[in-house]
């Protein structure tokens, strides 16, 4: 499948440069991020959440976990996980469950992790579960301007556990 075609024409029309890193069937951002060799504390993974009568995208590395109360206390109560028929719905030119973390092309607005934010490199989903796409640190802040950041993860071993 390779780039979801959404988000190579937003990568296109946005002139984001990156690397394709192909690689073996994984179903999750850790054992993404172990096929590829790279730190998990640089794979972006985006979690989909319902708030305000929409959705939403919260950012962060795949080697931690979303605290979801940390974030209901900062975006209000009404924040909820969405389901897989809405990620499906969302995210249609995507592989099931593979989201990049993406959220302008899909008309999403995105909530970034701080602990992304200070890598020198960030890689993130394609849209299939066998590529992943090199960012440098710059290209990423621009695919993420704007966007509210905060702490709201925490690292693996510890909170509210969504992959």
């Amino acid at each position: 499948m390779s780039i979801a075609p959404t988000l190579h024409r937003y990568l296109a029309a946005e002139n984001i440069q990156y690397a394709e890193i192909p690689h073996d069937l994984t179903m999750s951002s850790t054992r993404t991020a172990q096929a590829c060799h790279v730190s998990g504390d640089r794979l972006a993974k985006a979690v989909v959440l319902r708030h305000d009568g929409g959705y939403m995208l919260a950012v962060v590395p795949a080697s931690h976990h979303l605290n979801l109360p940390d974030l209901k206390e900062r975006l209000g109560e009404d924040l909820v996980m969405a389901n897989e028929t809405e990620i499906n719905r969302l995210f249609a030119d995507c592989a099931h469950g593979a989201v990049p973390a993406v959220g302008r092309c899909y008309g999403l607005d995105l909530i970034v992790d701080d602990s992304l934010r200070a890598q020198p490199e960030v890689y993130i989903e394609a849209g299939d579960h066998e590529t992943l796409l090199q960012l440098t640190h710059a290209q990423f802040e621009h695919l993420t301007a704007n966007a509210p950041h905060g702490r709201f993860s925490m690292h693996d071993g510890r909170g509210t556990s969504t992959n």
